[in-house]
């Protein structure tokens, strides 16, 4: 009940015109970031929050995440029309949405993304509403080991959890932690790695670093492919919307299965596009129709959009309650909840109640107008995509640029904005992973001052982190995440090989 009594107030906090119009900016902005290829979620957030430092906190979260919530959507306008996954996250919608729109059903593939996408979002904010409150107030018994131990838990499951080589985020992390280390030192006040440049005591700007790696890399990548638009026309009729939301009831359990698998992969570092395959693959596998996915299956659209939209936002749960974020877009969330002078943690349900039962109430407001939005204005959207890449390519620079100048008013900040940029176009180019760097650069400096305070409190004994039940938990499962890679392989090689299955081919004895 003092959840629901929360909750209520943050829906008397946001339903003002103000703020229900800045909900409606904010999905129409992200719907458009999310049809757009080459930009995304975390690029949206990152390039337009510059624009809410006039704002209060509250309003500014409020149109960040709306933004974030339209992004989902509108992945999978261009997934199902135009086989262009607007997201990553969106490429397995792609292998039945889009032999839907060849088949006519382009209407009923895109009602059964948005109302999926819906559904998924629903669940997990629901989760958040009551987990929260519960995983903050627990968090507030943590000390600096126990929350170093908790960053080291985030770090190493990034590593045991990630896709693609653990070198490779190891290799990731370390530039960003790093990066993270440049400017003047929180503890003794003494300069680091400055090299004698003034402009860079204050260190790398994580909102620079992130317009850059996102918006400017991907715009550098989406310009070597030299992306060319073409695909089926769409309109969803109310008809249509009508006749797809009553063959939905029959997947009930690809829902509530998709929507669990989205939730832990949110919560853990995994993120909505592994969400989003597992998910699809676990349809695929216990579907009596599986051997048809592939060929325009709806229940292959329900599975990784329900997926991809619980992931995106369980990702809010850990940075709200542990000041953790579980996914790039909440890692931008969290840089831009320290601009505006909030620490999250559990500290924030307790000094600022009206921002996050504010942004928890905006949740389930903004799913509910995004779907509307999506339906009745797929047609516009999608006719986006008939602009040529060579007018849009600049046109986001020139945000970009706008944006990362706006932070200091420095010209230097454009400058190194275009160096992440390049920086980002390598990693992607050599597929390192940018979330890693992200999330070091983020928490990095926080995670060495939770050390040494730790280290401080200890005289320098590393006892500590396993001095009572929880922190040495915590640390605990650290190291098995982060040597988790080797130990699969072990367990691999000694397991017993499985026997050859029998062929009509083999003798028989």
């Amino acid at each position: 009940m003092t959840e629901l009594s929360a909750l209520f107030h943050g829906f008397s906090v946001i339903l003002t015109p103000m703020n229900l119009l800045l909900m409606f900016v904010g999905i129409t902005l992200g719907v458009l970031i999310g049809v757009l290829p080459g930009l995304g979620g975390a690029n949206g957030v990152a390039i337009l929050l510059p624009l809410t430092f006039s704002m209060s906190p509250t309003s500014a979260i409020i149109m960040l995440s709306c933004i974030y919530w339209g992004a989902l959507f509108g992945g999978a306008i261009t997934s199902v029309l135009f086989n262009i996954p607007g997201e990553p996250w969106s490429v397995a919608t792609t292998f039945d949405g889009y032999p839907m729109a060849q088949k006519g059903r382009a209407g009923a593939a895109l009602t059964a993304a948005f109302t999926s996408s819906f559904i998924g979002a629903f669940v997990a904010v629901v989760m958040i509403t009551f987990l929260a409150p519960l995983v903050a107030r627990f968090a507030l018994k943590f000390g600096p080991p126990e929350f170093f131990a908790v960053y080291l838990l985030t770090f190493c499951s990034f590593v045991g959890m990630g896709k693609g080589s653990p070198f490779k985020i190891l290799g990731s992390m370390a530039i960003g932690f790093a990066l993270a280390a440049v400017g003047m030192d929180t503890v003794t006040g003494q300069l680091r790695l400055t090299f004698g440049f003034e402009e860079l005591m204050r260190g790398f700007d994580f909102l620079i670093a992130v317009i850059g790696l996102f918006g400017i890399g991907e715009i550098l990548l989406s310009m070597e492919e030299g992306l060319a638009f073409s695909g089926k026309s769409a309109k969803i009729s109310p008809k249509v919307v009508l006749e797809t939301w009553k063959e939905l009831p029959k997947f009930w359990m690809t829902s509530l299965r998709s929507s669990v698998v989205g939730m832990w992969m949110g919560i853990t570092p995994g993120g909505a596009t592994p969400a989003s395959f597992m998910s699809y693959g676990l349809a695929k596998k216990m579907s009596k129709d599986g051997a048809k996915f592939g060929t325009g299956q709806i229940e292959g659209v329900v599975a990784p959009e329900t997926a991809a939209h619980a992931a995106g936002t369980a990702a809010l749960l850990p940075m709200l309650a542990l000041g953790i974020p579980g996914s790039p877009t909440a890692a931008v969330l969290l840089g831009g909840l320290l601009i505006w002078g909030l620490q999250p943690g559990p500290l924030l349900f307790v000094e600022q109640k009206d921002f996050v039962w504010g942004l928890i109430a905006s949740m389930y407001l903004g799913n509910l107008v995004g779907l509307i939005v999506v339906l009745t204005t797929v047609p516009l959207f999608a006719s986006i995509l008939r602009i040529p890449f060579s007018i849009i390519a600049p046109v986001i620079i020139v945000i970009c640029a706008v944006g990362a100048y706006t932070v200091h008013n420095a010209m230097f900040d454009i400058w190194l904005m275009l160096l992440f940029g390049v920086m980002g176009y390598v990693f992607k180019k050599l597929d390192y992973p940018l979330a890693p760097l992200v999330l070091a650069l983020v928490l990095g400096d926080k995670a060495e001052d939770a050390f040494r305070q730790a280290m401080l409190l200890s005289q320098g004994e590393l006892s500590i982190m396993v001095a009572n039940p929880l922190v040495g938990s915590i640390t605990g499962l650290a190291l098995l995440l982060l040597f988790w890679p080797l130990i699969s392989r072990l367990i691999a090689k000694v397991r017993p090989p499985k026997p050859p299955a029998f062929t009509a081919e083999q003798p028989v004895d």
